[in-house]
């Protein structure tokens, strides 16, 4: 598989921990120069490091992306650093789950800015850095939640079958310029954002009905990433690929 990314320029949003984390991880493994996002200091300079201890490439970004001043800033340093731009992951999230009588505007408006929002602006500014000749790639985290729903769940399914959408209309106006623009959908995967919404018995239960009889790790969705982001996947813009063991399309 073609996926040595040598000298290309990645962002990674929400890099601090989970799916951000291995993606940022596996990219600079890759060759990529990654630029690590987050909220904090405190969650982007151990990821850093972690790379650059291991010869990999990286730097931090401390920007709040949940406004279009903070991803449109991202993405800015993130071209400054090496005078080009050729990755953008939009990974970060806020996620709360809360039945229909108890939605509150502060919840909505918050997750809606974090995962809907930056998404749509850090394609506006990742799509104007992008060189038309050499292209770019464009990665949007949705969820099987936008697939098949649980309780709960009415704005997080929402917001990440808005994503879906957003990734079709943004690879069908910005293909003639070389840019792709895919979505991964990961089940629930256990990283240190999803604990509240975990235990021993939910899990289990994911577990049995999961084909593959394991749930994800972030590992294996920084896999998909990299994948979509590699030459392997050159042909591919505006598709949405399930990680999740089999369990959305499946009834065991």
């Amino acid at each position: 598989m073609q996926l040595d990314m040598k000298d290309r320029v990645a962002l990674v949003t929400g890099a601090g921990n989970g799916i951000g984390r291995a993606t940022a991880r596996l990219l600079a493994t890759r060759g990529a120069i990654v630029v690590v996002n987050d909220l904090k200091a405190e969650f982007v300079d151990p990821v850093v490091n972690e790379i650059t201890e291991a010869g990999g490439q990286a730097f931090g970004v401390v920007q709040n992306i949940a406004s279009r001043e903070g991803i449109t800033a991202a993405v800015q340093q993130t071209y400054e650093f090496r005078g080009r731009f050729d990755v953008l992951v939009n990974n970060a999230a806020w996620v709360r789950y809360q039945a229909i009588p108890d939605i509150q505007s502060e919840t909505l408006d918050r997750m809606l800015d974090v995962g809907f929002n930056s998404v749509i602006w850090g394609i506006q500014a990742a799509a104007a850095v992008m060189d038309p000749q050499r292209g770019g790639v464009i990665v949007n985290i949705a969820s099987t939640a936008a697939l098949r729903s649980t309780l709960n769940s009415l704005v997080y399914s929402g917001i990440k079958a808005g994503v879906l959408g957003l990734t079709r209309a943004a690879a069908a106006e910005l293909g003639h310029r070389r840019i792709r623009v895919n979505a991964v959908c990961p089940s629930a995967v256990p990283t240190e954002g999803t604990l509240r919404n975990r235990d021993a018995t939910r899990d289990a239960l994911r577990v049995a009905r999961t084909p593959l009889g394991r749930l994800g790790t972030v590992e294996d969705i920084a896999r998909g990433i990299c994948f979509l982001v590699s030459d392997d996947a050159a042909f591919m813009t505006a598709q949405a690929l399930v990680l999740d063991g089999g369990v959305t399309f499946t009834n065991i």
